[in-house]
């Protein structure tokens, strides 16, 4: 089984979860386009570099989720990540060949999650996105602007049994 992003559960609502996920290194590609383009195009270099696309041509473990999150300043705009293993830090990851790969570190951080199955397209992540806000409001958290896409499963699997979530920063 592919590993994930850890977290820890903080408290859980009817519709959603508030979650501290730990520290860990992404490697992000910046992308232009509509979403589903945008995953694409991102897709191909950021699995280059865990299959040995890096100076080092060390093989990295898949891990889960794939994130998309649109530039809130720039609607044609999509950083799309894969994490890497728990433990990783960025002083020990392999530097890409890619210079579209970029290594970066994230601190702890406290998220609202809502789990979705469905093929994670434009529209229905939006959907997801508005029941999640929705629930954030009425339960009284306060929430960034930023939306995450995440995605844990290969495209291959059917669509209605893909699983997936909207995680949002909550805002300080």
């Amino acid at each position: 089984m592919t590993k994930r992003q850890e977290f820890r559960v903080l408290e859980t609502f009817h519709d959603f979860e508030i979650r501290e996920y730990e520290p860990c290194v992404i490697a992000e590609v910046k992308v232009s386009g509509d979403y589903s383009s945008a995953t694409s195009r991102a897709f191909s270099p950021l699995f280059g570099y865990i299959s040995a696309g890096n100076k080092a041509s060390e093989k990295i473990s898949m891990t889960a989720p794939v994130i998309a999150a649109q530039t809130p300043d720039d609607s044609d705009s999509w950083y799309v990540s894969f994490v890497m293993p728990a433990g990783s830090s960025f002083k020990n990851m392999p530097k890409p060949n890619d210079s579209k790969v970029i290594l970066r570190d994230l601190v702890s951080e406290i998220c609202v999650a809502y789990s979705f199955r469905g093929r994670a397209s434009a529209e229905l992540s939006k959907k997801a996105e508005a029941k999640l806000r929705a629930a954030a409001i009425r339960e009284k958290v306060n929430l960034s602007a930023e939306t995450r896409i995440s995605r844990f499963d290969p495209p291959f699997k059917p669509g209605f049994l893909q699983y997936n979530e909207i995680v949002i920063p909550i805002s300080k």
